[in-house]
């Protein structure tokens, strides 16, 4: 787990794909790479999801795939079957995070309230997403559950973009931030892999900018990747 989640810190941008069609999976992945953003969650919300991340594996076994929108045990199974490296959920779901970790493979379980943290923390998880981000009082609620607690690491996701990702990095309790506007869906549509592209670079040296080039090394240093999980 602590590969996976060393390697998210160092992106600090997740993109958040829904894919209609498995035959854009791979095309949207080397784009994905060629933009120096070797990461991507694909989601659960269409029927070609367990396919999609299977064929990203299968082309480029190198990039780091997880799967976004796991709401059952099923889909757990799914996913890993698929070659997901990690698992993420909307929210905290007993059942589909013992599923995860009876399988071995990391998940990141949505929260957005302290009873949903301590839920978290009571299954010892403590990289956990906060969703939807935006919605959710987004910043200034980061800062405030910053106090209680301080182990936790978030990836904040909902309504985050280049106009506010800045201010959530900046924050010492965020690990990463997941978005879609790197690849939107209307992108990916029209077969515009050459914008994807450019998001992703775009997003490359917007994350350098902000953090520098040693991300993951300096949270960990930091104490922002919990040693827990080394």
């Amino acid at each position: 787990m602590l590969s996976v989640m060393t390697a998210l810190a160092d992106f600090g941008v997740i993109p958040i794909i829904e894919l209609l069609r498995t035959q854009d999976a791979v095309p949207l992945a080397r784009a994905l790479v060629a933009g120096g953003l070797g990461c991507a969650e694909i989601t659960y919300r269409t029927s070609a999801a367990s396919a999609s991340i299977a064929a990203i594996r299968a082309a480029l076994p190198d990039m780091l795939v997880g799967a976004g929108t796991v709401l059952t045990t099923a889909q757990v199974d799914e996913a890993i079957s698929a070659g997901a490296a990690f698992l993420v959920a909307p929210g905290f779901n007993p059942d589909v995070v013992a599923a995860a970790g009876a399988r071995g493979v990391p998940i990141i379980p949505g929260v957005c309230t302290p009873t949903e943290i301590e839920a978290a923390l009571s299954q010892g998880i403590e990289i956990l997403k906060f969703f939807p981000a935006e919605a959710a009082g987004g910043v200034a609620f980061l800062k405030a559950v910053a106090g209680p607690y301080r182990s936790v690491r978030f990836i904040p996701t909902g309504g985050i973009d280049v106009t506010n990702l800045g201010a959530y990095l900046a924050l010492p309790s965020v690990l990463a931030c997941g978005g879609t506007w790197v690849a939107r869906k209307e992108l990916i549509a029209a077969g515009d892999f050459a914008a994807v592209e450019r998001l992703a670079a775009d997003a490359v040296e917007l994350v350098s900018g902000l953090r520098g080039e040693t991300a993951a090394a300096d949270l960990e240093a930091s104490g922002a990747i919990p040693a827990a999980l080394s």
